[in-house]
């Protein structure tokens, strides 16, 4: 007769979630171990009833403003921890320690500035999502050296340089999220350790040209986003190593004209895989080689009717590619 009452209570444990613990103003799904605390009344940090064997974990549109070490370790087993639209200020050093398996962290739109050393440390992470808070500066000590971490997204902070030291220690990254900072430079060798990096987003910046060389250790980028920045001048040799580029961003820029060569090496775009619409072009005899290449690849282009003419007058309006030979040479 015990067995039956023991294998009955199993049951319903199993299959019956009311009869496990779940933090008041949160849902607990119980057979994918997997808790959702999504309700503005909620101020404080749950520190119980939250099922210990836990791997995913959501607070998203809550009241917390804090979190701690302490916290995250009644969750061992923690995986994926989701902390989107929070009131979150702060983080303390050693954050992670008490979840030595999770691996994706998602930090979005809280109101975090500056974090101390080590706060994502003891973790093997491998996403890192930080987008929309107010950080100015990303430093190298919030993680450790050969960091396992593949995705970065920095964006939508208040970042004027690229965190260069923090991104040495991270040789396995494959994506890597900067758009909509306040980035003005970047430095030659800001991305040389990302070796392995595929995606890179710098729209939304106010980069106004690129070093020559910034791109010569990132051979497998595959898409490279500079939406509405302010670049005018680009260098010959900018893409000479991206030869497994598939989509190229050059749009909403302050481009007139790009020199001779530029886009040569970019042999594996996709068919709609530039975009250079919304510049300033310059259609007269410096135009010829961006005139010639778009005769040769138009499938290349999103919308090469879209990349005008802005000067001089009598062109002004024109698509690029409607232009003759002999009005590119009139107007030099």
């Amino acid at each position: 007769m015990k067995s039956w009452c023991v294998l009955a209570f199993l049951w319903l444990a199993y299959f019956c979630p009311g009869t496990q613990s779940c933090p008041v103003l949160c849902k607990c799904y119980h057979r994918r171990a997997e808790v959702v605390c999504h309700e503005v009344l909620l101020t404080e940090y749950p520190s119980e009833g939250l099922p210990s064997n836990t791997t995913m974990l959501t607070f998203q549109f809550t009241n917390i403003t804090s979190i701690s070490e302490q916290h995250l370790s009644a969750t061992p087993m923690l995986q994926e921890l989701h902390l989107y639209a929070n009131h979150l200020r702060s983080l303390p050093s050693h954050l992670l320690r008490g979840v030595p398996q999770l691996s994706t962290l998602d930090l979005t739109e809280n109101k975090l500035s500056e974090l101390p050393a080590d706060v994502f440390s003891h973790a093997p992470l491998r996403s890192l999502v930080l987008k929309n808070n107010l950080i100015v500066k990303a430093d190298a000590e919030w993680l450790p050296d050969n960091s396992s971490l593949t995705w970065l997204d920095l964006s939508g902070n208040h970042l004027t340089k690229t965190p260069t030291a923090l991104l040495q220690r991270l040789p396995h990254l494959d994506n890597l999220d900067l758009s909509n900072n306040r980035l003005e430079k970047i430095s030659a060798n800001s991305f040389d350790s990302l070796t392995k990096l595929e995606r890179l987003n710098l729209q939304r910046n106010k980069l106004d040209t690129l070093d020559a060389s910034v791109f010569q250790s990132t051979r497998n980028l595959t898409y490279l986003f500079l939406t509405r920045n302010k670049l005018n001048n680009l260098p010959q040799n900018l893409f000479q190593e991206l030869t497994q580029l598939k989509h190229l961003s050059l749009d909403d820029n302050q481009l007139s004209h790009i020199p001779a060569g530029l886009l040569d090496p970019l042999k594996s775009l996709d068919e709609e895989g530039l975009d250079l619409s919304d510049n300033p072009w310059l259609c007269d005899k410096n135009m010829e080689y961006l005139w010639r290449w778009l005769q040769k690849n138009k499938k290349k282009v999103f919308l090469p009717e879209t990349t005008i003419c802005a000067k001089p007058q009598p062109l002004a309006g024109r698509s690029v590619m409607s232009l003759t030979e002999s009005e590119l040479i009139l107007q030099s």
